[in-house]
C-alpha cells in the first residue's frame, strides 16, 4: 500500500471517528432533581407526568429524548422530576421562575449511618408516680398496633423471627402501599408486620449501570444487614434467647413498638467494586421516590438512618425536601445526626422539621481481660466468640515478629502481608490501633500462625474501645494498658499473656455517655435551629440480621448470624422512630411538632450515677451533642406542655432564611419572623450583640387546669428573663405566649472567645411536669 493511499484511509477513519470524539467531549449527562415544592390542585398522575416531560422538552432537542431523559416524576405529594442532564440544560431549568431548586444528583452525597436499649431507656422501670410504665405504656398504645412505619434503608430479611405477624391483628384499611416482587422476595415475604416492600433503583442505575445482582438483591431484600437491624429496632416482636456471635448481649430481643406496622422502602445499595463494610451509597432521586410514595402510602412515621458526611443546604438536601412534605401531612421524621465526630459542626438532617438523633451508649460492656506474665491483669473489651486454651502462651510485640522491607511508621499496625509466619506461629500478637481496620490487623495475626491478638489503642483513641468480632482469641486495651504491655514485653525475656473468654456485663457505669463518632453542632444552615434534637443508644445494639450478610460484612466472613451488634446513629435513629410511633398511638391528634416537642423537653441529663452526661473520656457534653439529652419514652407520653408549629410557621421560617418559593399556595409577608422565633422547644443565638428578646408558645396537653412557674439556668455569661414567669391554663389545648430576653453579663462573659457557645437550660415546671428546653449562645 502506498503512503499516500495510507493516509487517505486514515482521513476517512477520522470522518467516521469525528461524532464520536466530539460526543465524548459534550456535557456530561448526569441525574439532577428539578423540583416545583408542592402540587397544587387536581391532577392526574399523567397531567402531572405531561407536565415534566413538557419542561424537559423546553430544554432538549427532540421529544423522544425529553422521554428517555426522564428517570422519574414525583406525583403524590412531591411535585418534580429526576432526569438526566447536562449541566447547561440544568442551569437553563433552575433559571425558570416557577422552579425553586435544582439538585444535583451524586453518588457519594448520602450514606448509611451505620435490646437491653429499651430497658435501658426506662421502658421497663417506674421513674415517678405520674409516669407511665412500660406495660401500661404499650397497652394504651395498643403496642403500636395502628401504626405504620416507613423505614428507608437498604432492605429487609423477612425471614427474621422479629418479624414474625403470629398473634396480629388485620392490616390497618388506610393502608395503601404495596409488596413489590424481584430477586428472590415475592408477595408471600409480606405479612401483617411487613405490610409493604418497594425497592428505587434508578438513579443508583443512571450512574452506576445495571446492578451487578451478585453483590445485591434487586428487590427488597437485604444483603447488608443494616436495613434488618433498623427495622427490628422499630418494631421487631419478642425473640428470647437472642443473642449475637455465640451468647454476647444474650436476652430477649424486642422493638420499641412490638405490634407496629412496618414498612420497607429500599434506596441504599451496594457499591461496585468496593466491600459491603465500606458502605452503601443512596441516591437522593430514589430517596425522594421513596418518601413521595411512603406518604401516599399511608404511614405515620418515617426513620431515615441516612445522612451526608457534612451540613448541605435544604434546597440541595432531598431528604430535608421529602421530610418537609411528610411533615405536611403529619408525619413524624426521624433521621440520624451523622457519624462525622468528634468534629464539630458535623452533623447532617439539620432541618428543623425533623427530628435529628444523636448517638450514646448502653449500661452494657463486653469485658475479655488480658493477663501478663507478671500477674498484671488489664481490662479489654471484645465481642470475639474464640477462646484460648486456658494456659499462658508467649507474648510478642508486632514489630518483633515481621517479614522484611515493612516499612518502619508500619511496624506495629499489622497491616496485610507484615507478619512473618516463621516469628508468630503459637504467639500472642500485640498490635496497635492506627492504620488499617481493627478486624484485618486480626485477619493478619491468624494468617501468620498467631494463637491470638491483643490490639492497642493509640494516644488518639485514648480509653475508647471498640470491641470487635475477631477471627480468633483476641481484645482491645486502653492507651494506659497498652503503654504498659509494651513497657513488660521489654522488661522479661520470655514474656507471656493470656486473653480471657469475653463476657457481657450489665449495669456499667457511667451510662449514657456520649458516642465519640456521633456528629455534633452547631447547626451550620441554621444556625437559630439547635442541633441536635435529642441522644438515643447506638453504640453496640443487638438487633435481627440478614442471613445474606456476615457479622463484619466483610468478604472473608463467611459467618452467618441472625442477630448482630451495630454501632452508629443509624441504631440511635429507629429508638426515637419507634418512640414516635409510640406517641403517635396514645396521641393520634398530635402534630408532628408536638410530638417532637413532647421527646425533647422530657430528655434526661443526667446517667444512672446521678451526674450529667459526659463523653467517653469523662469530659462534660453539651447540647450540641445531646441535644435536649438522653430520651425517656415514658415521659414523653405526658409532658405536660408542647411547642406546636405548623405547615405554614415552617414556611415561613423558610421565608426568613430565603426560600420564598417553596409552596406556590403561600407566599412569604415582607418581613417575616426571625428564624430564632420559630416555635421550637430549644433555643439558639449565634453572635449575640447586647439582648435579643426571643416569642415562644406553650399547649397545654396536660391538667385541664395547671399553673406553671418559670425556672432558668442561663449559659454563663449571660442573663436570661421570661415574661410572664408564670403560667395559668384553664383548659386542654390552650396556648400561652411568652418571651425570652438574653442579655451579655460583661461582669461573667470573661475571656470568652467570638464564636464560642455556652449553654444552659430553661424550664417549666407545675409540681409533675418538668418541662425542660436547652439554650445555645455565642457572643459575636
Amino acid at each position: 500500500m502506498t503512503l499516500m493511499m495510507r493516509s487517505s484511509h486514515v482521513f476517512s477513519l477520522l470522518l467516521i471517528l469525528l461524532p464520536l470524539l466530539a460526543s465524548c467531549f459534550a456535557d456530561p449527562k448526569q441525574v439532577y432533581i428539578v423540583y416545583f415544592g408542592h402540587h397544587s390542585g387536581e391532577k392526574t398522575f399523567q397531567e402531572i407526568e405531561e407536565n415534566h416531560y413538557s419542561y424537559l422538552s423546553s430544554v432538549k432537542e427532540t421529544a423522544e429524548d425529553a422521554r428517555s431523559s426522564l428517570i422519574y416524576s414525583y406525583k403524590h405529594s412531591i411535585n418534580g422530576f429526576a432526569a438526566l442532564l447536562t449541566p447547561d440544560e440544568a442551569s437553563k431549568l433552575s433559571q425558570m421562575e416557577e422552579v425553586v431548586s435544582v439538585l444535583r444528583s451524586h453518588p457519594k452525597k448520602y450514606s448509611l449511618h451505620t435490646t437491653r436499649s429499651w430497658e435501658f431507656a426506662g421502658l421497663r422501670k417506674w421513674t415517678k408516680p405520674h409516669h407511665l410504665r412500660k406495660e401500661d405504656l404499650l397497652m394504651k398504645s395498643k403496642y403500636g398496633n395502628d401504626i405504620i412505619v416507613g423505614m428507608l434503608d437498604n432492605g429487609i430479611w423477612p425471614e427474621s423471627r422479629s418479624f414474625s405477624d403470629a398473634g396480629m391483628g388485620e392490616i390497618p384499611p388506610r393502608w395503601k402501599g404495596i409488596c413489590q416482587s424481584g430477586d428472590s422476595f415475592n408477595s408471600s415475604n409480606c405479612n401483617k408486620k411487613i405490610i409493604g416492600a418497594r425497592y428505587y433503583l434508578k438513579g443508583y442505575e443512571a450512574y452506576y449501570g445495571p446492578l451487578n445482582r451478585t453483590i445485591d438483591y434487586k428487590s427488597p431484600r437485604d444483603k447488608d444487614g443494616h436495613g434488618t437491624h433498623t427495622s427490628s429496632t422499630v418494631g421487631g416482636r419478642l425473640v428470647h434467647n437472642a443473642s449475637a456471635l455465640g451468647g454476647f448481649a444474650g436476652g430477649t430481643a424486642s422493638g420499641g413498638v412490638p405490634l407496629v406496622r412496618l414498612a420497607m422502602y429500599k434506596v441504599c445499595w451496594a457499591v461496585p467494586g468496593v466491600e459491603k463494610a465500606e458502605g452503601n451509597t443512596c441516591f437522593e432521586e430514589d430517596m425522594l421516590a421513596a418518601m413521595d410514595d411512603a406518604i401516599a402510602d399511608g404511614v405515620d412515621v418515617i426513620s431515615i438512618s441516612i445522612g451526608t458526611t457534612k451540613p448541605i443546604p435544604y434546597t440541595e438536601d432531598g431528604i430535608a425536601v421529602g421530610a418537609l412534605h411528610a411533615m405536611k401531612k403529619n408525619i413524624v421524621v426521624s433521621c440520624s445526626a451523622g457519624n462525622s465526630g468528634p468534629n464539630v459542626s458535623t452533623l447532617s438532617n439539620p432541618a428543623p422539621w425533623i427530628i435529628t438523633v444523636g448517638a450514646s451508649t448502653l449500661d452494657r460492656a463486653f469485658i475479655s481481660s488480658v493477663e501478663l506474665g507478671n500477674g498484671m491483669k488489664l481490662e479489654g473489651q471484645s465481642i470475639t466468640p474464640y477462646t484460648l486454651e486456658k494456659k499462658m502462651y508467649p507474648l510478642v510485640y508486632a514489630a518483633q515478629v515481621l517479614n522484611p522491607h515493612v516499612r518502619k511508621n508500619e511496624s506495629s499496625q499489622c497491616l496485610p502481608g507484615s507478619l512473618s509466619p516463621e516469628k508468630s506461629k503459637g504467639k500472642i500478637i500485640f498490635c496497635m490501633r492506627g492504620v488499617g481496620a481493627r478486624i484485618g490487623k486480626g485477619l493478619e495475626v491468624k494468617r501468620a500462625g498467631g494463637i491470638g491478638m491483643i490490639l492497642g489503642n493509640s494516644k488518639e483513641n485514648g480509653d475508647v474501645l471498640d470491641p470487635d468480632s475477631h477471627f480468633l482469641p483476641a481484645t482491645g486495651v486502653t492507651h494506659i494498658s497498652a503503654v504498659r504491655i509494651f513497657k513488660y514485653i521489654f522488661s522479661t525475656k520470655e514474656p507471656m499473656a493470656y486473653i480471657f473468654p469475653g463476657t457481657t456485663v450489665l449495669h456499667t457505669k457511667p451510662a449514657p455517655t456520649m458516642a465519640i463518632f456521633t456528629s455534633r453542632g452547631p447547626n451550620t444552615i441554621s444556625p437559630d435551629i439547635l442541633k441536635p434534637d435529642i441522644t438515643a443508644p447506638g453504640v453496640y445494639i443487638l438487633a435481627a440480621w440478614s442471613e445474606a450478610s456476615s457479622p463484619t460484612k466483610l468478604d472473608r466472613d463467611h459467618r452467618v448470624a441472625k442477630y448482630n451488634l451495630l454501632s452508629g446513629t443509624s441504631m440511635s435513629c429507629p429508638h426515637i422512630a419507634a418512640s414516635c410511633a409510640l406517641l403517635k398511638a396514645i396521641h393520634p391528634k398530635w402534630s408532628s411538632a408536638a410530638i417532637r416537642s413532647a421527646m425533647i423537653t422530657s430528655a434526661e441529663l443526667r446517667n444512672n450515677e446521678g451526674n450529667l452526661i459526659a463523653d467517653i473520656a469523662g469530659n462534660p457534653a453539651d447540647p450540641f451533642q445531646f441535644g435536649a439529652g438522653h430520651f425517656r419514652p415514658t415521659k414523653a407520653a405526658d409532658p405536660g406542655l408542647v411547642y406546636d408549629a405548623s405547615y405554614t410557621d415552617y414556611l415561613l421560617f423558610l421565608c426568613s432564611s430565603g426560600l420564598k418559593n417553596l409552596d406556590s399556595s403561600f407566599n412569604c409577608p415582607e418581613n417575616p419572623p426571625h428564624p430564632r422565633n420559630l416555635n421550637c422547644p430549644s433555643i439558639a443565638i449565634p453572635g449575640l450583640r447586647g439582648a435579643v428578646t426571643v416569642q415562644r408558645t406553650v399547649t397545654n396537653v396536660g391538667s385541664s387546669r395547671s399553673v406553671y412557674f418559670a425556672s432558668i439556668k442561663p449559659p454563663p455569661g449571660f442573663k436570661i428573663e421570661i415574661s410572664p414567669p408564670i403560667l395559668f391554663f384553664h383548659s386542654v389545648r390552650q396556648k400561652k405566649k411568652f418571651s425570652i430576653t438574653v442579655k451579655e453579663d460583661s461582669e461573667m462573659l470573661g475571656s470568652r472567645k467570638k464564636g464560642e457557645y455556652a449553654f444552659g437550660w430553661y424550664s417549666w415546671f407545675d409540681g409533675i411536669h418538668n418541662v425542660r428546653s436547652p439554650i445555645a449562645i455565642s457572643v459575636a
